[in-house]
């Protein structure tokens, strides 16, 4: 039997292990941004989610806050003070951009990002390959937060969320010559992807406050890559549902919407496939 505590803004889902020694064939997948962080434990060869828990803040916190909500975390969890197989790092933000692997110089990796991020000179600046074209997400992870999972966890690997939304999203099938218009809402953000025969044509992130901000960058986009909103089919995932303002303003608009299926995720159990759609496909 698997316990279940569901309270406004925290989620733990687990099955119980006697085992004090070192655990084998177990994953850690962690998705983490200044609203949050989500905490996935999986068996390596059968895939069946063996913990997962999802803290969601009132208010977005700095880094330094957030590593300390993430000390306390692990130190607080059984479940996470475990040897484990393999660990990966996923990063929400936006101080992130898509480059075209034939333009990408990883020298001036920096200045993709200047022009729509705010950073610093000192900031570390990471970058991924995504591996279902020739693209390459710049961003700054937070280096605070890496260091902290390395003395914990040892070697692991760490990418950004968009890195794995473009994997995911430009491998799945689609029509030829339709647009695929895909929505990943976090809770202060939202990241747009269109493709077409899977070929990029647009990767944004936008921030918004109100149901009114959503909508507006939304047909922004449409607008801007000649997109119908009364035939032009978009995709959702992340936080979001039938049942809340964001949908419904977006329903007014937008006539054809469907929630991402996540076919190829694993399954955490009484969870909405589409909103966990990320750390469940790494």
């Amino acid at each position: 039997m698997i316990p279940l505590v569901i309270g406004q803004k925290y989620m733990t889902l687990s099955k119980q292990n006697n085992n004090t020694g070192p655990i084998a064939h177990q994953s850690l997948s962690v998705q983490l941004a200044l609203t949050g962080h989500s905490f996935l434990i999986t068996h390596t060869q059968t895939k069946e989610v063996l913990f997962f828990c999802e803290t969601i803040f009132d208010q977005a916190t700095t880094p330094e806050e957030l590593l300390t909500h993430l000390t306390q975390k692990i130190n607080d969890t059984s479940e996470l003070k475990q040897n484990f197989d393999h660990v990966v790092l996923i990063h929400c933000n936006d101080m992130v951009t898509s480059v075209p692997k034939s333009l990408f110089d990883s020298q001036k990796a920096a200045e993709y990002l200047k022009f729509n991020s705010k950073i610093l000179a000192t900031d570390f600046i990471a970058f991924d390959q995504v591996h279902a074209q020739d693209i390459i997400t710049v961003y700054a992870p937070y280096i605070n937060i890496n260091n902290f999972f390395f003395d914990t966890y040892g070697e692991f690997s760490y990418y950004h969320a968009t890195t794995k939304l473009l994997d995911t999203i430009l491998n799945s099938p689609s029509e030829p010559e339709v647009a695929k218009i895909h929505v990943h809402v976090f809770k202060d953000s939202f990241t747009c992807i269109v493709s077409t025969n899977n070929k990029l044509q647009l990767c944004n992130t936008y921030s918004y406050k109100t149901s009114e901000d959503f909508i507006y960058y939304i047909l922004f986009c449409y607008e801007q890559l000649g997109l119908k909103t009364e035939t032009d089919t978009i995709t959702l995932s992340g936080l979001i549902a039938k049942d809340d303002s964001l949908y419904a303003l977006l329903y007014t608009y937008v006539r054809h919407i469907n929630f991402e299926p996540n076919n190829k995720g694993v399954i955490i159990k009484d969870t909405p496939k589409h909103q966990q759609y990320i750390i469940s496909n790494i």
